[in-house]
């Protein structure tokens, strides 16, 4: 017998996050024409809403515009949503969900929190030291594009069920 340098080759395995195999995609029966419509129903996009209910994502730009609306009926202007600052090219080292203007002349940095239920502590208590120094991050990275820095706030809006909570000045920039 030859040697083992035959023309066989191992084809890698696709991996998905965390290092598991990839499930196989599945294919039409052999019997059915390349041309025929698959039996299911072509994937929604993944804004719509599910038989099961509205996606994460659905639910937390619901959730943003809740808190939009109560803090600008308490008098506070929206600067922008959903400002992001870039770690990598497919990674953000943090997100601020709301940048408000306060009558007062303070900028509001808003972090909007949402849980259906208060198991685990709530919305409030779902936001960590590691999310706060994203926060923090992100804006300074704003507060760059600023000719001087005007007085700045972290707050944040939590949703529990049907209960909206703003707490202003919920933490500092120094965590």
């Amino acid at each position: 017998m030859q040697g083992s340098t035959g023309s066989f080759k191992k084809k890698p395995l696709a991996t998905v996050r965390g290092g598991h195999p990839a499930p196989k995609p599945e294919s039409a029966p052999a019997s059915a024409p390349a041309s025929a419509p698959a039996s299911a129903p072509p994937s929604a996009p993944p804004s719509a809403p599910r038989p099961d209910g509205p996606t994460t994502l659905a639910r937390g730009q619901a959730a943003e515009d809740l808190a939009l609306r109560h803090l600008q009926r308490a008098g506070l202007r929206l600067v922008t949503r959903n400002y992001r600052v870039a770690r990598g090219p497919s990674r953000h080292a943090g997100e601020v969900d709301l940048i408000m203007h306060d009558p007062d002349g303070t900028l509001v940095f808003v972090e909007v929190r949402s849980r259906a239920r208060r198991d685990h502590g709530g919305a409030a208590a779902s936001i960590t030291h590691v999310k706060r120094q994203r926060l923090v991050r992100a804006a300074g990275h704003y507060l760059l594009r600023c000719r001087s820095t005007p007085p700045c706030r972290f707050d944040v809006v939590a949703i529990d069920g049907d209960v909206v909570q703003w707490l202003p000045a919920a933490f500092d920039a120094g965590g």
